[in-house]
């Protein structure tokens, strides 16, 4: 899917037009003034034009509004495929009003796991948390009381496919 916005302007649409263009955004990949120059010579006919951003595709959601885009999409358009996919995850699970950075999304991540009760179990395993107590004793730990309660550390994201990726909150 190609990463594109629709750009018009205001005072074309207070006329009751909708006149612009999409502008492909992937040759702006960390430069936000190269965007806006872009978009000014598009719409060069008017004095000072005010630029409205009336529709988009191929990025997240969270970095889109109508009237201003935020300098932390064209940090995104910078990243790899993976990193932008880590990125949709984490600002849908912990960020869904203000996206964050991908260092403090990197720092977060704890991983993808099947589901709820996978995590719960690896996180159990990993920590050694029964590991000292004899198996007629560990039998009786009650992982669905803990893992509702480790769940209030962390926040999640299932994605399209079903992996639930987990956050840690700050």
């Amino acid at each position: 899917m190609t990463i594109q916005i629709y750009v018009g302007t205001y005072a074309k649409y207070n006329g009751g037009s909708i006149a612009g263009k999409w502008i492909d955004l992937e040759p702006f990949a960390g430069d936000r003034e190269g965007f806006l120059s872009a978009c000014k010579k598009l719409h060069k006919g008017e004095h000072d034009p005010e630029f409205m951003f009336q529709d988009f595709e191929g990025f997240p959601r969270e970095y889109y509004s109508e009237s201003s885009l935020p300098d932390a999409l064209f940090d995104w358009l910078d990243l790899d495929d993976g990193d932008r996919e880590l990125m949709e995850a984490y600002c849908e699970a912990v960020c869904p009003l203000a996206p964050g950075d991908i260092e403090t999304a990197r720092d977060a991540f704890y991983g993808t796991y099947d589901d709820q009760d996978s995590f719960v179990t690896e996180y159990i395993d990993s920590t050694g948390m029964l590991a000292d107590l004899p198996d007629n004793v560990a039998q009786y730990f009650d992982y669905e009381k803990f893992g509702r309660d480790l769940m209030f550390d962390f926040s999640t994201h299932t994605d399209d496919d079903g992996s639930l990726w987990v956050f840690l909150n700050h």
